[in-house]
């Protein structure tokens, strides 16, 4: 018996209550009692299965069906009273049902709370994967729609954050396009992954009863394309198997990462330095001592917090290195890290839509950075590569004209042609055309370069993708 006068569903072995430290120590519903939906969900599918097989009569079916719809009601509403004492998500509901109608306690007929979470969490991140592929797909049209307004504006593209060669905003935003478009992908595979039906497996053997596993997949959603079962094929593995967790806590993690590192990006160019972003006021804060200041915080959270995702990762993968099969109650800490995951990534990817909206570019400071000749040292070399000088030795032109220009205090094209031709005697009359950012990237008319060309077909593409 727990503090309350309920008989704790697995008390019967126990002539003592457990330690108010341990019951406070071992309880779960303080943040397992987000998986309530699931587990009714999961219960219903179970009973309609004990019906079918002939455990429950119709009338105790339909006095578990009516009380588990008026729990999801009270959960739905908020009105449920959770009790710590009965330790976690599973027991509480199925107490409540057992004050609704006394069939509650054929409810548990060959199932454990082993297989029940297994199945609970199945269908959690089935829906957590459909919710944060819309919160990608929300991303990708802003970041879409702010790169088709700028496609064609240049700026400098960086490598070891020094100016490299000329891109252009659209070139620069899509690489972030592709980078989430993998992300929803990996999504796709995780809710794949976690549509297979563990129930039935019991806590380790399954059961000696007649249990119809396909028809509790089926009710439960658990099919594949063409509608047959997907069926957990070891019951030992379906309760100890976090493969999913793990799954769905790295492809989480990388998601941040992305967002981190175009957060990153989005924080330089809103720099006094840079000053090619300007964000809205919506998305910024203020300092409390310098008055003038507007700080980028929406991106410098989603930086900060891509850390505690990836810290969740490891907490996951740490928790599971070293248990043994089946269960340990190790792994009832699988669940907050991978709650907080989803909840973390999800507001994230809303804030980077947001803000993305809300956004401008300024497309005047971005064409004088990118009109800085420099950028097209790379294009020099293959000026001269096609005047049939070897790359190593064009290279190494270009890289002394570059000295020159230094030591002369000239910008590279501003050098004369009797210092250029000293350098580098195979330059043609043409060499300075060169430095016309319009040929720049009307050169560079192939698959993923940032010529003109380019940049629409891959805009094109991905509307078509995200209005599909």
């Amino acid at each position: 018996m727990d503090s309350t006068g309920k008989q704790v569903t697995w008390g019967g072995r126990f002539s003592q209550s457990p330690d108010s430290l341990m019951l406070s120590f071992g309880e779960s519903v303080s943040f397992d009692k987000r998986l309530a939906p699931y587990d009714l969900q999961g219960s219903l599918g179970h009973a309609s299965m004990l019906l079918s097989v002939g455990i429950l009569e119709q009338q105790e079916f339909e006095e578990i069906q009516k009380g588990l719809k008026q729990l999801a009601q009270e959960v739905e509403e908020g009105t449920f009273i959770w009790n710590t004492e009965l330790e976690d998500v599973h027991m509480n509901l199925e107490q409540a049902l057992r004050a609704k109608t006394e069939a509650a306690d054929k409810l548990h007929t060959g199932r454990s709370r082993n297989d029940q979470v297994a199945t609970d969490v199945r269908l959690f991140f089935k829906d957590a994967c459909s919710q944060l592929r819309v919160g990608i797909e929300e991303a990708m049209s802003a970041l879409l729609s702010l790169a088709k307004k700028y496609a064609y504006t240049p700026i400098p593209g960086y490598t070891h954050l020094q100016r490299a060669q000329p891109v252009t905003v659209g070139h620069h935003l899509l690489a972030y396009v592709e980078m989430l478009g993998r992300d929803h992908e990996r999504f796709s595979n995780v809710a794949n992954h976690a549509n297979v039906c563990p129930l039935g497996s019991g806590a380790i053997a399954g059961s000696t009863l007649p249990l119809d596993r396909a028809h509790t997949a089926r009710a439960l959603g658990f099919v594949d394309e063409s509608g047959e079962p997907c069926l957990t094929p070891n019951g030992m593995d379906a309760v100890a198997d976090r493969d999913i967790f793990v799954e769905f806590a790295s492809s989480c993690s990388l998601c941040s990462v992305h967002l981190s590192r175009l957060a990153e990006d989005l924080i330089l160019w809103n720099s006094t330095e840079f000053g090619y972003l300007l964000l809205a006021d919506t998305f910024t804060t203020g300092s409390s001592l310098m008055p003038q200041k507007k700080n980028p915080d929406c991106f410098e959270l989603i930086r900060g917090k891509t850390g505690r995702v990836v810290g969740n990762l490891t907490n996951l993968l740490i928790t599971i290195k070293g248990l043994p099969l089946t269960y340990n109650r190790d792994l009832q800490e699988d669940k907050p890290p991978v709650f907080d995951s989803f909840d973390q990534l999800g507001i994230c990817l809303a804030v980077t839509a947001g803000a993305l909206k809300a956004a401008e570019i300024d497309e005047e400071r971005c064409l004088e950075a990118a009109s800085d000749p420099l950028l097209l040292a790379t294009d020099l070399a293959d000026y001269l590569v096609e005047r049939k000088i070897p790359f190593r030795q064009a290279h190494h032109r270009v890289g002394s004209l570059v000295a020159r220009s230094e030591e002369l205090g000239v910008l590279l094209p501003d050098l004369s042609d009797q210092d250029a031709l000293e350098v580098c005697p195979e330059l043609g009359e043409d060499w300075r055309d060169v430095f016309n950012l319009d040929r720049a990237f009307a050169k560079r008319e192939k698959p993923g370069m940032p010529g003109p060309a380019q940049i629409s077909e891959r805009i094109v593409f991905w509307e078509s993708i995200l209005k599909s």
